[in-house]
């Protein structure tokens, strides 16, 4: 069962008893005991661990972990130092590098980003090895949309970040007006130059909630 020892912990409470959780629970037991996946299960939840939901300034919302060995961390994006650095990760440096924000040295691993407000969210927390979008329907998008949901709810201003066509699908649950929502094309090689390159995200994020008398995102 899920613990968070932070306050994520009552709305992980009133899902982890649903019908559609427990299914999903059973699902993971099954796929953890007979395949290999990813990210390991006690780093399925960091987001979460490393972000409280009352300090959540920014919510980054990405679709599937990394599926390939060793890269998947628990945060959207972000990889360890001593992992290739994914093509999507590098175009989020080189626009850090654009707007002038790019923090040297620079380092892959994004906990830091977590640590200061920034929720690294992927709709989909699991994943098979080598098995892009492998867990997909099985009852994850149910509990992320429900914690978009709640961050939507909370008037606590924040910036959603949605790159991308999936990302930018989740839209129609941010109806609180006191939240930024910013979109763009997706980070990766496939989508960079159409839109993400240029967009200035992490600038007008951080001009957002300097406006709302938040601390900046050291990038």
């Amino acid at each position: 069962m899920i613990k968070v020892d932070n306050d994520w912990q009552s709305l992980f409470d009133e899902e982890q008893i649903k019908p559609y959780y427990l299914s999903l629970r059973s699902f993971l037991i099954g796929e953890y005991s007979s395949r290999q996946v990813f990210p390991p299960m006690n780093e399925i939840f960091q987001a979460f661990r490393l972000t409280p939901f009352s300090s959540v300034k920014v919510v980054l919302v990405g679709q599937d972990p990394y599926h390939e060995e060793g890269q998947a961390m628990g945060l959207s994006f972000s990889v360890r130092d001593n992992v290739p650095e994914p093509p999507s990760l590098r175009n989020i440096k080189e626009e850090l590098r654009n707007e002038g924000l790019l923090k040297e040295p620079w380092s892959r691993d994004l906990t830091r980003w977590a640590k200061e407000g920034v929720l690294l969210l992927n709709s989909t927390l699991t994943v098979r090895a080598h098995e892009a979008a492998s867990h997909q329907g099985k009852g994850w998008e149910t509990f992320t949309d429900r914690c978009i949901m709640a961050l939507n709810e909370d008037n606590r201003p924040k910036v959603f970040l949605l790159w991308g066509s999936y990302a930018r699908s989740k839209k129609a649950m941010i109806t609180n007006k006191c939240h930024l929502i910013l979109e763009s094309a997706h980070p990766s090689p496939l989508s960079a130059y159409r839109g993400f390159f240029g967009n200035g995200h992490f600038r007008k994020t951080n001009e957002f909630l300097l406006a709302h008398g938040m601390t900046p995102i050291e990038w």
